[in-house]
């Protein structure tokens, strides 16, 4: 399958990132995420430093409510 994708620059460095409700103060074994405009910003909570995933808003709002249907395995 081929896919288009667009590069566009996404500044993470202001972001402003959080973890979900569900992951509890002390737990660093997750991801955290952060809206910027245009796009959504997707890191390891280990790793602050590390690198960054960065999705259209879409598609990251169409994982979320494919996750949260159990499409993954788990609910």
């Amino acid at each position: 399958m081929e896919m288009a994708t667009k590069e566009f620059p996404v500044d993470l460095t202001q972001a402003t990132w959080f973890k979900s409700s569900k992951s509890g103060p002390n737990c660093d074994n997750c991801v955290e995420v952060a809206y910027v405009t245009g796009a959504v910003g997707v890191r390891d909570s280990k790793d602050k430093a590390g690198p960054a995933l960065v999705f259209a808003p879409g598609d990251w709002h169409a994982f979320v409510a494919r996750a949260r249907g159990g499409a993954f395995g788990q609910s």
